[in-house]
């Protein structure tokens, strides 16, 4: 993926059944998800990976969950953690807060409303988008600085709207993966449209103008029929 990554989530659940539902959705919505079933096999993954999110379960066997917390944010972690727990009382949500979780969100929980959160988060993270946005992507002779909001083709600047740039972030950073509208409009939005809006395709139209030798046979922004979009950085020899 070249300078571009996925947001990075790991989830700390002894509920293997949680786990695999949150890896499952979190990934549809663009998230590249790892889980652990416990304190240490969380610290067996941080040894060689860093979550942009840590989820992270209050009542595990073992160290739980205010111990964790505790213990990375001492650390200096550097990332966001949401604490769930199937104890709501507000004092369980209060000391997870003191003790430096970022966000809490009782059980049983609607996956959406978790996935807002995180996205909530991540908004607020600059370390996030250093990652993400600050860097320049190049494909084919195109330059994409996201810094400056500015796409260039051979040096030359090619003029987007804020729409059409915004969509195109989003194809480069999930190249040769197919985007449904659905996906391109919640990463857009951060909420479900209406099952007849059309104005990703009418914005894919416009950004093919743009980008494209011949639109109507695009080599960048390809239609996969019946399931969406997939952006080739390498074009036609991709």
């Amino acid at each position: 993926m070249g300078d571009w990554q996925q947001p990075q989530v790991l989830v700390v659940d002894d509920d293997e059944a949680l786990r695999d539902l949150l890896r499952q959705y979190l990934t549809s919505h663009g998230f590249a998800v790892r889980g652990g079933e416990n304190a240490a096999a969380m610290d067996t993954l941080l040894l060689t990976y860093r979550p942009d999110v840590l989820i992270l379960d209050l009542m595990m066997p073992g160290e739980d969950g205010l111990s964790v917390a505790r213990r990375l944010k001492a650390n200096d972690c550097g990332f966001p953690i949401i604490m769930l727990s199937a104890r709501g009382e507000d004092i369980d949500r209060i000391v997870g807060l003191e003790i430096g979780a970022d966000d809490y969100l009782p059980k049983p929980f609607n996956p959406r409303e978790l996935l807002a959160r995180i996205r909530a988060l991540l908004r607020r993270q600059p370390e996030f988008v250093g990652k993400s946005a600050v860097r320049c992507l190049r494909f084919a002779d195109f330059e994409l600085d996201s810094e400056a909001q500015i796409l260039r083709r051979a040096g030359e600047t090619v003029n987007l709207t804020s729409a059409e740039f915004a969509l195109l972030q989003i194809f480069v950073a999930r190249p040769n993966q197919v985007l449904s509208r659905d996906q391109l409009m919640d990463a857009l939005k951060g909420y479900e449209r209406d099952p007849f809006d059309r104005s990703i395709d009418v914005r894919v139209t416009r950004l093919r103008r743009k980008i494209e030798v011949n639109p109507a046979d695009p080599v960048f922004i390809r239609t996969i029929w019946g399931q969406g979009y997939l952006f080739a950085p390498k074009g036609a020899s991709a």
